[in-house]
């Protein structure tokens, strides 16, 4: 899955999904900025209901939640969110040590000004791992915490072993190569035909991911997939209080050769783990009626 032929693609990719570009579906209300991020509020806040936050992976325009959103936004207000340069845009302060710290400081400011005491927080990939991260470092600041295909420690694909100090050199290589790539990336022209990869298990999905990625800021990206493979969120998940704390990932290699990565993973964790077979990474776009279902008994359980 992680071959050194994938690594490329994942520096622009992984952890990542859809883009915001020129040929997105128009937003539907005003986009607030941030430093870090940008939101696009759906729907109305509702008495009794506290907001939903839905968090793209990396290279990913919000435009990833398109099957969920609008039918969520008629129970709840829901506030997508778009890490800054993810979705062809400017990167603001992104790029830059730090950013993933950044990131959690522009959704705890949100909430603060809405009100919001805790929050339900679904996250794809490295907004899965932005997901925990807030959720374990201010646990009385979420309320209900889905994780989509992200894994803890990240760097544990590569090798079994890894800490966070030992990655932190292939971590950086991966950074460089993201950075030297980026004017090709650039100059690619829309992807038409299926470019194969591991990201969806159709041509279609495969092709959205691929155009999304090309469009991304490839500083921003570098800088995420830096600090996605040097954390290690494990060890903290206990701290972790949201309920339901729900992990959903993709068995499209097997159930149970996915089962032997995803439960170690998650063991001694507050977390509910549920495969989602017949998916790869995009479970969204692979399986969009299963997806939904699990969001929704997610959020009414």
């Amino acid at each position: 899955m992680f071959r050194l032929i994938a690594l490329a693609a994942m520096a622009t990719a992984f952890l990542a999904p859809p883009q915001h570009c020129h040929a997105q579906t128009a937003p539907v209300a005003a986009e607030q900025r941030m430093q870090h991020i940008s939101i696009v509020a759906l729907g109305e806040p509702k008495p009794g209901r506290e907001p939903l936050y839905l968090i793209p992976g990396l290279s990913s325009p919000r435009q990833v939640w398109d099957g969920i959103a609008p039918d969520l936004a008629k129970d709840r207000q829901v506030l997508l969110v778009q890490v800054n340069g993810f979705g062809g845009d400017d990167l603001g302060a992104n790029g830059k040590p730090g950013m993933t710290d950044g990131i959690i400081a522009d959704l705890l400011a949100d909430s603060t000004k809405r009100g919001a005491k805790r929050p339900a927080v679904i996250g794809h990939s490295y907004g899965g791992l932005i997901g925990m991260m807030l959720a374990a470092r201010h646990p009385d600041r979420v309320g209900r915490l889905l994780v989509v295909d992200t894994l803890p420690f990240f760097g544990k694909l590569f090798d079994p072993t890894a800490t966070p100090a030992s990655i932190a050199p292939r971590a950086e290589q991966l950074r460089s190569m993201t950075i030297a790539a980026a004017e090709l990336t650039k100059a690619m022209p829309p992807i038409t035909s299926d470019p194969g990869g591991i990201w969806s298990n159709t041509a279609e999905g495969r092709i959205k991911v691929a155009n999304w990625t090309r469009l991304a800021n490839q500083t921003a990206v570098a800088q995420a997939l830096y600090e996605d493979l040097i954390t290690d969120i494990g060890p903290e998940l206990g701290k972790v209080t949201a309920k339901p704390f729900t992990i959903l990932y993709a068995a499209g290699v097997g159930e149970a050769q996915a089962k032997a990565v995803w439960e170690p993973a998650y063991a001694g964790t507050p977390a509910k783990l549920v495969a989602v077979a017949d998916s790869y990474h995009f479970i969204m776009l692979d399986q969009p009626q299963r997806f939904a279902a699990e969001v929704k008994a997610f959020l009414a359980e």
